[in-house]
């Protein structure tokens, strides 16, 4: 599996696709403009050893996965999400916003078929500690605002995709315990309950 299929991206696709739309579902103005830097991404992608531009858009797209996992993908998640790509990637953040533009994008649109074959591919070529730096990361996308119950259910699963124990993914899920809506819901009736 190449890092064009993490991204949904194909030379044909970028000539036949229909026209982009933006975060609010409209279609860009200039879609030739948006092919043409789809382009040059492509080509600085072609440039990095296959590996690594591989290990590069299946990080963007778990991170993809993860915010998606409530069926929105806030400015908050999307900013997190190019901070990390910048920092795992060493590229410029102008290339890690639109990896993860394409990410998100082929998220969307194939998630639901996608998720498990990107995941499990992968994970059979990441470390342990690169799994965990990226459930970690994923966390952290989701931690923009409280976690809540989707999220959480997404972030196990990835979790348990990668093949961690239970105990590494205690240990960074409990970085990010008070950040789980649950864990806030149930302070919030604890306080509302007669002392």
């Amino acid at each position: 599996m190449s890092w064009r299929h993490y991204l949904g991206m194909q030379e044909k696709d970028i000539v036949e696709r229909p026209a982009p739309l933006d975060a609010s579902g409209q279609p860009v103005a200039d879609a030739d403009a948006e092919a043409e830097v789809i382009r040059r991404i492509s080509a600085q992608l072609d440039a990095m050893p296959e590996d690594r531009a591989r290990y590069l858009a299946g990080f963007a797209y778990i991170l993809s996965r993860a915010a998606l996992a409530d069926l929105t993908v806030s400015a908050e998640e999307t900013a997190q999400m190019e901070r990390t790509v910048v920092e795992v990637g060493a590229i410029p953040e102008a290339e890690a916003v639109l990896v993860v533009e394409m990410a998100k994008t082929q998220s969307r649109l194939y998630g639901a078929t996608e998720d498990y074959i990107i995941t499990r591919d992968w994970s059979s070529r990441a470390t342990t500690d690169q799994k965990l730096a990226l459930l970690r990361a994923c966390y952290l996308v989701a931690a923009t605002a409280l976690i809540s119950a989707e999220e959480n259910a997404t972030l196990q699963q990835i979790a348990n995709e990668f093949g961690l124990d239970a105990d590494q993914v205690k240990a960074v899920r409990s970085e990010f315990y008070e950040k789980l809506s649950v864990v806030q819901a149930l302070r919030a009736q604890q306080e509302e309950q007669p002392g």
